[in-house]
């Protein structure tokens, strides 16, 4: 029997959402209303980018949302061309910055207890050395990835997921 491919736990500030991503051409920008907020925010990214968010989910990686924009994901989603992707957090009203950082962390060791690799992009909420990291990535089942925030995830951070999913 083989293993189910890894769930991918995508943040989106300073992951995808970025003041610089690069990529080879230039950003796209978007202003996204976010309902839970009663307010607007500018969005901007490389389309390559959620282009590859979306082959790896084409190709089997579980790509669910683990980000303060889970109650407005709808949006990200349309925008970015991806489908109805399962939302990690579901507080409400949401935490803010650090105050999210727990369930984040929650939701990580959901997906290990549930018997599944794991792949975790995020620019703030990763554990840093220490217990709690070493308990994520202690059997090599998890790959935790932290892009800086003004760039995001780069072209060898998602080869990196790929090479991870097929692994």
């Amino acid at each position: 029997m083989t293993e189910p491919p890894p769930v991918w736990l995508l943040d989106v500030d300073g992951v995808v959402n970025v003041a610089r991503p690069g990529w080879g051409g230039p950003p796209r920008r978007s202003l996204v209303w976010a309902d839970s907020e009663a307010a607007g925010y500018q969005v901007r990214w490389a389309p390559p980018l959620t282009d590859r968010i979306r082959a790896l989910h084409r190709a089997g990686v579980e790509v669910r949302w683990c980000t303060t924009w889970c109650p407005d994901a709808g949006r990200l989603e349309r925008l970015w061309r991806l489908p109805p992707l399962v939302r990690s957090l579901d507080a409400d009203p949401m935490p803010r910055g650090s105050a999210c950082w727990p369930l984040k962390l929650a939701a990580a060791r959901a997906v290990l207890a549930a018997g599944r690799r794991l792949v975790w992009t995020d620019d703030e909420a990763l554990p840093a050395a220490g217990p709690d990291r070493d308990s994520l990535t202690v059997d090599g089942r998890a790959l935790l990835i932290a892009p800086r925030p003004s760039r995001g995830l780069q072209p060898p951070d998602l080869d990196r997921i790929a090479a991870f999913a097929a692994g």
